[in-house]
């Protein structure tokens, strides 16, 4: 959203310095290319931001994959609403080939065995896809019981990346 912004503060000052300056002899504004170079610029400026003030945040930055508002051991009720998170990517929709990006996959109660680490990750019950880049889900059947977690970033096609990300597996206990 801060880039949207900044990009849009940087054409609205470049309009208004052209708007400025009625003279007939002066240029009659910047160019396109001006232009774009700027939102460019201020684009890439808060990018950094954002990335210097995320490491600012997290000492140590942890598995690449991880659960934003439950850790291991916790004792829920339902619905149990489920926030992912991922460091150094971006979410993207499944199908979207932007690099550095993917979507997240919950396995309930399931790991990946090494032969399904080679290939798409299955959509069940167990394996949820999440290809819309959604970043939480709130599930509200899981039954009462222990039920280990884990999340696995997938690229664009559910394969797994390379090298592979995924979160430490977490138990909670559902009443």
């Amino acid at each position: 959203m801060r880039h949207v912004i900044l990009a849009t503060a940087a054409v609205l000052a470049l309009g208004t310095l052209a708007a400025c300056n009625p003279a007939p002899a002066a240029p009659a504004g910047p160019t396109a290319e001006e232009v774009n170079a700027s939102i460019a610029k201020a684009v890439a400026d808060a990018r950094a931001e954002d990335a210097i003030a995320a490491t600012a945040a997290h000492a140590e930055p942890g598995p690449p994959v991880y659960f934003v508002n439950i850790t291991d051991g916790d004792t829920v009720t339902g619905p149990i609403r489920i926030v992912f998170g991922v460091y150094g990517k971006g979410v993207a929709p499944k199908d979207v080939n932007v690099a550095d990006t993917g979507h997240h996959h919950l396995l309930i109660d399931t790991e990946l065995s090494a032969e399904e680490m080679g290939f798409a990750i299955p959509n069940d019950a167990q394996h949820m896809h999440f290809g819309g880049g959604q970043t939480e889900v709130t599930l509200p059947g899981l039954p009462a019981g222990q039920h280990t977690l884990q999340l696995v970033f997938g690229d664009m096609k559910h394969e797994q990346m390379k090298p592979p990300m995924l979160s430490k597996k977490i138990t909670i206990t559902v009443k």
